[in-house]
């Protein structure tokens, strides 16, 4: 049932009419998607993961990214794969449950009504994955949605 919640496509952020990186986003995580180059090396790429800072490129070169987070992240949880011709990265939230409008400051921000639907998404998550037993993929809300990060007491910290 959990699997009916995930993001069910990632966003992109388009700079100058050319996919930077595309991302999606749990309660508990940013995903950053970036394609990588044909002909370089696997080993020549790097990514420098900070509390509040993401710098991604191939060395000897100007950073491909160089940006703020939105929000800090847990350092020692976040980590960085390469899998096929993809960059994967995985961003670990400080604060379970807050939404992301973007991975990035100032850069790809969603419009505000897919900003509502993904913390509807998180909303939902949350109800999932405190009410186990319980099938939560088809409800709605009416209205605004509550921030799932605060809402009736906040999350619940294992």
């Amino acid at each position: 049932m959990a699997e009916k919640l995930a993001p069910e496509k990632r966003h992109s952020f388009i700079h100058n009419g050319q996919k930077v990186f595309e991302w999606d986003q749990t309660l508990e995580e940013v995903n950053m998607y970036i394609t990588l180059p044909p002909n370089v090396p696997p080993k020549l790429f790097y990514c420098k993961l900070q509390s509040k800072h993401v710098e991604v490129g191939i060395k000897g070169n100007p950073p491909y990214l160089n940006h703020d987070l939105t929000s800090p992240v847990k350092t020692d949880c976040s980590f960085w794969t390469l899998e096929d011709d993809i960059m994967h990265i995985t961003l670990q939230k400080r604060d379970k449950g807050q939404t992301w409008a973007s991975p990035i400051v100032g850069e790809g921000q969603l419009d505000p009504y897919p900003t509502d639907l993904e913390q509807k998404r998180l909303m939902l998550q949350r109800f999932q994955e405190e009410n186990p037993g319980f099938d939560f993929s088809q409800a709605q809300f009416n209205g605004g949605c509550p921030d799932p990060r605060t809402f009736m007491g906040g999350i619940r910290s294992d």
